[in-house]
């Protein structure tokens, strides 16, 4: 099975992508979407988060509920994401802190979400990941996938979308890894600068390629276990190693 990672810039169009895909019959992790699921009422996360930062940072209780309802039934309110985000996005300490939470749990599904994937016997599963360069998680994938759009393009749209200034636009992709460095890390880029109909021509091309690529050895790998791990390690070593002589020359 070829495990794609996808990823793009804010407002490149990677959603779109995404769901192109999904349309398409290609099976989709969605990152952002187990990233809520793992800090979920009664998950490990969500208890980690509240004794790291609070109960403030829960959603508050019915203005009927008494006090004492209040201290039993603080697990079962979900994250206030507004404000914990406001705690952590001038503060890299207490980031670092709800990172160090995170990024484990979303890891770990990640990874049961690749497996129940090969269980089922799919060909190829896109891994969709806002962060898969910076998160470091690219490494781990057998094909990178990068949605492009021109940097003035994604600033136009960036601010057509937020109905933002340029100048606060601009600041917050300045925040990020730029979508120009992400194409370094690309096995295959699909170029969003046109219409919805161009974008998905340009999706159904990368399917093929995807395709091709895992030609008819997915079956060997799923009917013969041992076969598919010594082909991933091949596959991350291989990577591992162009990675190093590109960054030599």
């Amino acid at each position: 099975m070829l495990v794609v990672g996808l990823t793009g810039g804010i407002a490149t169009g990677k959603s779109t992508v995404s769901a192109l895909l999904a349309s398409h019959d290609i099976p989709i992790i969605d990152a952002d979407l187990i990233a809520r699921q793992v800090v979920e009422p009664g998950t490990r996360g969500h208890k980690q988060i509240v004794k790291a930062f609070g109960k403030g940072v829960i959603i508050p209780p019915s203005v009927n509920t008494d006090h004492n309802s209040d201290e039993q039934d603080w697990h079962t309110r979900p994250i206030d994401r507004k404000k914990l985000g406001s705690i952590i996005f001038n503060d890299e300490r207490q980031r670092k802190v709800l990172n160090k939470i995170v990024h484990p749990a979303v890891t770990r599904a990640i990874l049961w979400s690749v497996l129940n994937a090969w269980l089922r016997g799919e060909k190829v599963v896109v891994v969709d990941v806002p962060l898969l360069i910076e998160g470091g998680l690219w490494k781990w994938m057998g094909e990178v996938v990068v949605v492009y759009c021109s940097p003035e393009l994604q600033l136009q749209r960036l601010m057509a979308r937020d109905k933002s200034t340029r100048e606060d636009a601009t600041s917050r992709l300045n925040s990020q890894l730029s979508i120009t460095s992400k194409i370094a890390y690309a096995d295959l880029v699909i170029e969003n600068s046109g219409s919805l109909m161009d974008l998905d021509g340009e999706v159904m091309t990368c399917i093929g390629k995807l395709e091709r690529a895992v030609g008819w050895s997915w079956m060997v790998s799923w009917l013969l276990p041992p076969v598919g791990f010594l082909s991933a390690i091949w596959c991350l070593s291989w990577r591992a190693f162009k990675r190093r002589n590109s960054k030599k020359t």
